[in-house]
């Protein structure tokens, strides 16, 4: 046996940065908890982070050893490192021969190291020759990027966590906080209780338990934030509540936002926005007056094809009141991945350089050029995300490798996404995971490290770079993404520029973060003065931290002086602009899109745990009630979602927490877990034209009921991750033929369920043989089966010491609950077993859980309730939001939700 040890390190999930105490023993990692003397969250966690150990303690699912196909059609087979770096090489270094570096392309993401962004950016840029890197970040953050520079100078927000605590009015729009960024949520909500008199407007079209908590709620029409914006600042304007030293002193370009602003006076702004023209200036009001104020900003604003514009549109608020640079007040772009400013801060994007380097500059690409040693960096601008895919389907790249993403779950239009993946030469997957949508097309698939095993930096949302440390080793032959693509480039070097000096001779991330900050000195993320010593013995440091500084910055232009060439911040005026893809009455529906609480991205992680479906169970397309009352739909309803791209059929949630007119989807279910895609599927296209991110925000659809009259439920307990790795891969292919499929877990840490969902139009009985085998219900006097050919009904159950084990219901499924329920409590079956198929007490409503540390579900918390409790009382009494706190803010609705009915 090992002895125990403790390893600090840094949360995988969101750009907060949480620190982390990360548990091993016997090289198996046991435990995790929030680190105390870390910065951003100073011990706190959320639910995803607490169940981190979870996830990490199997190795079914993982990418084990490297993997090819001899040929196209056949399956990935087992290959030693050697064989497929020098096939990987070679590929490559042939289609830069033959067809141009700009044949090439690389795809990665905000998930990686900065060590392994820096590594990837110098094989494309360096080596290859090719601007033609981009990464999943382009779906979350480049609007936010693009703003930044267009307004402020340079990429980096101007805030700091600390200015949670201070300000007095908060601004959050297109970001629920609560789900998406719960640790900073938590430190919001403190600092309200500490100070009352704090202001929260959230614009959302959305009542999010975000929403849910503020002062004044915002639910305007998707996408018209601009016009919000705009004419909150007619309305300052109009009533004098700017701060002209600011305006006169530190920026430029205000006229001409002021003059195009007058064609929005408040009362048009609110018409286009679907709100009050009173909230409206009530926003304004207290978004001028209040001593400081803060906004919080995410996906809502980004992911839109005007999603620069609305960044724009905010900070010309901030600048005008002179809401900036100082404690409290700015505009805080909250990132979405963990390292998505890291990634930016090495060049790794098709649209910049490293350090904040413009590929436009011609003295740019010269200083990256003479610092790696290579003749020229390419003057092309690469192809962004989107772009780089459309040129994959029509053959203008030939060859993509992909590194630590998903794009043919997470990108718009997915079906075109899977042609391209098809026709491409060479589709490269460097993946810790086996079973992703995307390595279905892998031609060559190179095992990576993860979480809890990597070496390297992040920078968090705050400009915090902070170590990240390897608490166990990578299973099986997996290895470090910067080491598998400084192998490539060595061997690609070969073969490309023989004879020319090293350019990727790193034998530690040590080695390539000293490289990077080199390239650092004198940009405006300086980061001259902070090396690996310094992170040890100091902790994580913002940028700049330029050599000779006793620490970094952590609140930009707090002089007044921008990053821009004459020092001052420049207005942009940015009219309002409708959604590229309008409602009509074929698609009258504004399909949105966004997080659930507990999953993350593509759930390649979180999915391999029951505690993570334990909020939201299954997939959803949330409507309003009136909207499903005229179309004569019930909730629970099986309903097909159909956009101008493509269509997919989802059940039904009617909710008021989404306004009339609009739905709501969440972003994680995939083809490896549904019948299809996810809810992409039908994302249209349609990117911003400064900063090239998707419009994953909007779509126009419409929604008319699913004829799939025959519906089957099947479930099954596994007996550990193996096992339900196991069993999911033997239910998956099943999910294709169905019109509609879902797999689902159930359950804790001590025992899961692995639920089907699934629904055709008539039954199909080899359907049902093979559905039967998956569950291991061959004859046998421990399987029980029911059939009724004419009724299309079949039941069977399969028991196992004395317990039941697994049971389908097809034709006849409306009492699978109990079942399930009784599969979780694993209790002896006593009495007849012909009742597994006629269960007593009919089927009970799916009681929720709300808090996922304690697993306390939903009617307990609604009895409490009923006997007066409130926040307080419910934390004494049921142990619920004393852990990690994510389930707070729906306890602080479900009380304000009875007081309201009482």
């Amino acid at each position: 046996m090992g002895e125990p040890r403790t390893t600090a390190s840094t949360c995988c999930y969101c750009g907060v940065g949480c620190g982390v105490l990360i548990d091993s023993e016997d090289g198996r990692i046991t435990g995790v908890r929030g680190d105390p003397d870390h910065p951003a969250n100073a011990g706190r966690l959320c639910s995803k982070g607490l169940s981190l150990a979870q996830t990490a303690q199997s190795d079914a699912g993982r990418a084990l050893r490297p993997a090819w196909r001899p040929r196209r059609e056949a399956p990935l087979a087992p290959v030693d490192w050697d064989t497929a770096l020098d096939h990987v090489a070679a590929r490559l270094a042939d289609v830069v021969r033959r067809h141009g570096p700009d044949a090439v392309a690389f795809y990665v993401s905000g998930q990686l190291l900065t060590e392994d962004y820096y590594v990837f950016n110098k094989l494309a840029k360096g080596l290859v020759g090719t601007n033609n890197i981009d990464t999943n970040s382009r779906l979350c953050m480049s609007s936010a990027v693009t703003g930044y520079k267009l307004s402020l100078g340079a990429d980096g927000p101007p805030t700091c966590y600390e200015d949670l605590d201070h300000a007095d009015t908060v601004l959050i729009a297109g970001s629920n906080m609560a789900y998406a960024h719960p640790v900073l949520y938590r430190r919001l909500e403190a600092a309200r209780e500490a100070r009352p008199g704090t202001r929260w407007i959230v614009v959302d079209p959305r009542r999010t338990d975000t929403a849910a908590m503020a002062d004044l709620h915002l639910p305007i029409q998707p996408g018209t934030d601009v016009a919000l914006f705009n004419g909150m600042l007619h309305h300052l304007i109009w009533e004098g509540w700017l701060d002209p030293d600011h305006i006169a002193g530190s920026t430029e370009g205000f006229d001409a936002v002021k003059r195009m602003v007058r064609d929005t006076p408040p009362s048009v702004a609110a018409a286009l926005c679907g709100i009050r023209e009173r909230d409206l200036c009530q926003a304004a009001e207290w978004f001028a007056r209040s001593p400081a104020t803060l906004s919080l900003y995410c996906m809502g604003l980004n992911q839109s094809s005007h999603g620069t514009d609305k960044n724009l549109a905010l900070i010309n608020l901030h600048l005008a009141t002179g809401q900036i640079g100082r404690a409290g007040a700015g505009p805080f772009s909250l990132t979405g991945q963990p390292n998505a400013m890291g990634g930016r801060e090495v060049g790794g994007m098709a649209t910049m350089l490293a350090a904040h380097r413009d590929i436009a500059s011609q003295t740019d690409r010269a200083e990256v050029a003479a610092f790696w040693g290579v003749d020229a960096v390419s003057d092309r601008p690469g192809l962004a995300a989107v772009d780089m895919f459309q040129a994959l389907e029509t053959g203008k790249v030939k060859a993509i490798w992909i590194a630590c993403t998903n794009p043919a779950h997470s990108l718009p239009d997915l079906a075109a996404v899977r042609r391209a993946l098809r026709r491409a030469e060479l589709v490269v997957v460097q993946e810790a995971y086996a079973d992703t949508d995307t390595v279905a097309y892998a031609d060559v698939l190179l095992p990576a490290s993860s979480w809890g095993e990597k070496d390297g930096t992040v920078t968090n949302s705050e400009r915090r770079i902070s170590r990240v440390r390897p608490a166990v080793a990578p299973p099986g032959q997996a290895r470090a993404d910067w080491r598998i693509v400084a192998e490539v480039g060595r061997r690609m070097q070969a073969l490309l520029r023989p004879g020319t000096p090293d350019l990727f001779p790193y034998r530690t991330p040590r080695e390539i973060f000293d490289e990077h900050r080199a390239l650092t000195r004198g940009r405006d993320l300086d980061i001259g003065g902070l090396d690996y010593e310094l992170l040890e013995t100091r902790g994580p440091q913002q940028w700049p931290f330029p050599a000779g500084q006793a620490t970094g910055l952590a609140r930009r232009y707090a002089d007044g002086r921008y990053a821009t060439a004459s020092g001052r911040a420049r207005f942009q005026p940015v009219p309002y602009r409708p959604v590229a893809v309008a409602t009509s009455a074929r698609h009258p529906f504004h399909l949105t899109t966004g997080r659930l609480r507990d999953q993350w991205h593509g759930m390649s992680r979180t999915g391999r745990i029951a505690q993570a479906f334990s909020h939201a169970p299954d997939p959803t397309l949330d409507m309003h009630p009136a909207d499903a009352s005229r179309r004569g739909l019930a909730d629970g309803d099986l309903v097909r979602v159909a956009s101008r791209d493509g269509a997919m059929v989802l059940p039904l949630r009617l909710t008021e927490d989404v306004p009339p007119g609009s739905l709501f989807a969440a972003m994680h279910w995939n083809a490896q877990f549904l019948n299809s895609g996810g809810i992409n599927e039908v994302c249209n296209a349609a990117v911003d034209d400064k900063s090239f991110q998707p419009e994953l925000k909007h779509s126009a659809v419409r929604v008319e009921k699913a004829e799939l009259g025959w519906r089957i439920r099947a479930a099954i307990a596994a007996t550990d991750q193996e096992d339900t790795q196991r069993l999911r891969a033997a239910l998956r292919p099943l999910l294709a033929p169905c019109g509609y499929a879902a797999l689902g877990l159930r359950g804790d840490a001590s025992r899961s369920v692995l639920t089907l969902t699934a629904a055709m139009a008539a039954p199909d009985e080899a359907w049902l043989d093979a559905l039967a085998v998956a569950l291991d219900m061959g004859a046998s006097p421990d399987v029980l089966e029911y059939l009724d050919r004419g009724q299309g009904v079949r039941k069977c159950a399969r028991w196992e010491a004395g317990r039941l084990r697994a049971f389908l219901l097809a034709g006849d499924a409306g009492h699978a609950e109990p079942l399930i329920e009784r599969l979780l409590s694993a209790e002896p079956w006593s009495g007849s077993r012909l009742r597994v198929f006629t269960p007593e007490g009919g089927a009970p409503a799916r009681d929720r859980t709300v808090c996922q540390c304690k697993g306390v579900p939903e009617s307990a918390i609604a009895a409490a309730i009923a006997r007066g409790a409130d926040v307080a009382a419910l934390k004494a009494t049921l142990g619920c939001g004393t852990v990690c706190g994510s389930c707070v803010p729906e306890l602080s609705r479900l009380c304000g939700a009875s007081r309201m009915s009482a």
